[in-house]
């Protein structure tokens, strides 16, 4: 997660983008760290690491028991400007719960994120999932349908350059972890119009994503749908659904725009 050898503008603020990335380091696999996690996931020292967690921790931003640290409510509040603020989740948002509604399975969109993709709205079908996905989960993108989605909007020597500096970790035993493999998942997306995520991310769960382009500001989005594997086969799934996810993109790519 380090950036070093990165250079930076004059007036950065190098402890403000430290505090900042150690708040990153809890997600959904992370929910709870000890400092050595913290030091090793951020790439900062321990002594350093210990001092932002306690700063992090007084200004009520973090929890600990004394070992372990974990987000306090307190961090909803960073969201709230950007969701406040920006139109794209309240105008999308309609969108994914007539889709949700229409399959009676979940929806999301998904914005690119360094290496990953940010979710910014999500409705939940009525058949719910395991997963604890949500608004500001954080997928990765190489072995994600929304994430290969994603990805299908760069040329493709861009796709093998960033796939080559990706972590390509196993989620799953099936988890697609070769670079020309993971670039094959997102050439098909670019021939066929939509990606796919069998199993790859979270066993009993699959996935098919379709880009959404063509937004003044090249901003890099996709539409995903997810299903519980034993409810259809991927096969099935194409057949049933494909068709309501593209017309759902087509809707964000008429009502959304990104700044």
């Amino acid at each position: 997660m380090t950036d070093q050898g990165r250079s930076h503008p004059r007036d950065f603020v190098a402890s403000l983008e430290k505090g900042l990335r150690v708040l990153l380091c809890f997600e959904r696999k992370h929910s709870k760290l000890n400092l050595s996690e913290v030091a090793r996931l951020t790439g900062y020292t321990p002594a350093t690491a210990r001092r932002l967690l306690m700063t992090l921790q007084e200004l009520d931003y973090l929890h600990s028991d004394g070992k372990r640290f974990w987000v306090a409510p307190r961090t909803l509040l960073l969201a709230r400007p950007y969701l406040m603020s920006r139109p794209a989740p309240q105008l999308a948002q309609p969108v994914l719960d007539k889709l949700a509604d229409r399959t009676r399975q979940s929806a999301s969109l998904g914005l690119l994120l360094d290496q990953e993709v940010l979710i910014i709205a999500r409705s939940t079908g009525r058949r719910t999932l395991s997963t604890g996905l949500g608004i500001g989960s954080r997928l990765p993108a190489f072995c994600s349908a929304i994430g290969r989605a994603v990805l299908s909007t760069l040329p493709r020597a861009d796709v093998v350059r960033y796939l080559e500096a990706t972590p390509l970790d196993a989620y799953t035993p099936k988890t697609v972890r070769d670079v020309a493999a993971a670039v094959e998942q997102v050439e098909h997306c670019r021939t066929h119009g939509w990606a796919e995520c069998d199993e790859e991310l979270e066993l009993g769960v699959r996935s098919i994503a379709i880009p959404v382009s063509s937004f003044p500001d090249k901003t890099m989005a996709a539409v995903s749908l997810s299903v519980r594997a034993e409810r259809m086969t991927m096969n099935a799934f194409r057949q049933t659904h494909l068709d309501a996810i593209r017309e759902a993109r087509d809707e964000l790519k008429a009502t959304v725009s990104f700044e």
